[in-house]
């Protein structure tokens, strides 16, 4: 998970309406560990992505509240959270093959068995693999902001992803994103308000929530802080 990198986006060269990615592919090398987490690990955490409904209870190996998340970078915050929510199942969807190898190397070395990756866009994954109402809870941690403003088109929350990810969230779930640059937590807190299958949990004068305690600092987070730098958080419900 970076502000920058290996994070879900919009894809550049296509008005948003037409086509909605949540990545942009980045060149990266694997490490040796990484090479080996795929081979040792990847049979037991990785699901192929397939056009046919998944079977999340085959998949999991049980029943539990099923959370969505949307390009994990390297994994870190991924597998702290899991292991903090051991009750919940964590379907993560990344493209960028170093992160996942690094996630399944945790996974494997840490016995995380409540996560399972989608090597695969999540657009595609939402709407083929799991279908509307199946979520109870989706994490977007710090997407790519695009600063430059020839380059917001290019951002992933924007109203017609919002609109289709709502969709997909069971009545009473949930939708956490964080950012660390404010004018994309703006946009982002504009354009989940404006969604009427959503609705704010934070009673705030600025709408921000608090940071769950769920959502670890980030060395990026950390990094930040020291320099004075803000963090936002949004959380919704599906209503």
């Amino acid at each position: 998970m970076t502000t920058s990198e290996h994070t879900p986006e919009a894809q550049a060269d296509a008005p948003f309406m037409r086509t909605i990615k949540t990545y942009v592919l980045r060149a990266g090398r694997m490490g040796s560990g990484q090479i080996r987490a795929f081979e040792q690990f990847g049979p037991q955490f990785l699901i192929p992505y397939s056009a046919e409904r998944l079977d999340v209870q085959a998949a999991f190996g049980r029943n539990a509240p099923l959370i969505l998340e949307i390009g994990f970078g390297m994994g870190d915050a991924t597998a702290k959270i899991a292991h903090v929510r051991p009750g919940d199942n964590f379907l993560c969807c990344e493209v960028h093959e170093p992160g996942v190898g690094a996630l399944l190397k945790r996974c494997g070395e840490e016995s995380i068995g409540n996560i399972r990756i989608v090597q695969h866009d999540a657009v595609e994954v939402m709407d083929h693999m799991l279908g509307e109402d199946s979520l109870d809870g989706v994490h977007i941690f710090f997407p790519d902001p695009w600063h430059k403003s020839r380059h917001h088109k290019r951002r992933l929350i924007q109203s017609p992803f919002i609109e289709r990810l709502a969709k997909h969230i069971r009545t009473g779930g949930y939708l956490h994103l964080a950012t660390d640059w404010q004018p994309y937590a703006e946009q982002m807190l504009q354009v989940l308000s404006a969604e009427p299958m959503l609705a704010n949990t934070s009673d705030a004068a600025d709408g921000f929530a608090a940071k769950p305690d769920y959502r670890p600092l980030t060395k990026f987070e950390n990094r930040g802080i020291k320099l004075g730098h803000g963090v936002w958080d949004l959380v919704f419900r599906r209503v």
